[in-house]
């Protein structure tokens, strides 16, 4: 495992670590699900995993030695914006990919195809990136699983979502844009901040000179922030994500609010891309 100090260090180095893609980017805000997601992600193919993490999280949890870590405080305000933004800069060209520790990409056929042909295939389509949503999953048993996360006993909401149209400031509609909105997030959106209630996500994306990310996650250039491009419906991918059911778990107001999170629209996660294909949560576009 290579171990940077800091970003800079790790920009400094970007000829060692960021000349060969796809590129993943692990956010470890703390030790739950950390060996699982990094495996996960491995299993893809993505060249390169860069955990960013506190700066002792490896002296006190184990991490696989064919990754790199960095030290940094992801956490703090604007720390996601931070660290992509200056893997943009530093490795333009390269495919990027973002996410949280306890959550998991997937997109169509993701057991028999890799992360490469995928992308391969998306260069085909003259399209710089792959839009996805945000699954919510959440321990189907609290009291088994107090923290709310359980690989073995995951759920997700099979219903309850919904999207709105992404408006400019004078509330005209943009061009194949899209608010999305459901899961636990929408559930217990009383517990959630307005600014965090949104399910889609930009997580994969091909880095090119001027492209920045913004504080509330979208793109400076509109096309980054659209769902498929003008002609035909695009390939989509979608993220397993453990992060919300944790964030109502640890908080003490709705950890004390919230009986639990399995309700009549709760389906088992079998933690197969067709599941999620089948739900309409991704699709394959003209990938076949």
């Amino acid at each position: 495992m290579t171990h940077y100090p800091d970003l800079t260090a790790l920009i400094r180095d970007r000829r060692n670590v960021l000349t060969c893609g796809p590129i993943a980017l692990i956010l470890v805000e703390d030790a739950v699900e950390v060996e699982s997601t990094i495996q996960h992600h491995q299993s893809l193919g993505f060249a390169q995993i860069i955990a960013f993490c506190a700066q002792d999280f490896a002296a006190r949890h184990h991490l696989p030695d064919d990754i790199h870590q960095v030290d940094h405080d992801v956490t703090a305000d604007g720390a996601l914006m931070q660290i992509v933004n200056a893997m943009i800069e530093a490795a333009p060209g390269q495919w990027i990919y973002y996410s949280y520790n306890a959550e998991y990409l997937f997109y169509p056929f993701s057991e028999q195809r890799s992360i490469g042909e995928m992308l391969g295939f998306m260069v085909e389509e003259r399209r710089d990136v792959v839009a996805s949503y945000v699954v919510d999953l959440y321990a189907g048993d609290l009291t088994a699983h107090p923290t709310g996360v359980a690989r073995e006993d995951a759920y997700f909401d099979r219903s309850g979502h919904y999207a709105l149209a992404r408006t400019d400031e004078e509330g005209i509609a943009l061009d194949r844009q899209m608010h999305v909105f459901g899961g636990l997030r929408w559930r217990f959106e009383e517990h959630i901040a307005e600014e965090r209630r949104r399910i889609d996500r930009t997580p994969l994306f091909r880095a090119q000179p001027g492209l920045k990310m913004l504080p509330d996650r979208s793109f400076n250039i509109d096309e980054y922030n659209t769902m498929s491009c003008p002609w035909h419906h695009n390939l989509t991918a979608a993220i397993a994500s453990f992060r919300t059911a944790k964030a109502l778990r640890r908080n003490s107001g709705s950890r004390h609010a919230i009986a639990g999170f399995h309700w009549q629209q709760s389906e088992k996660f079998n933690w197969r891309a067709q599941q999620l294909m089948d739900h309409g949560w991704m699709e394959p576009g003209q990938w076949f």
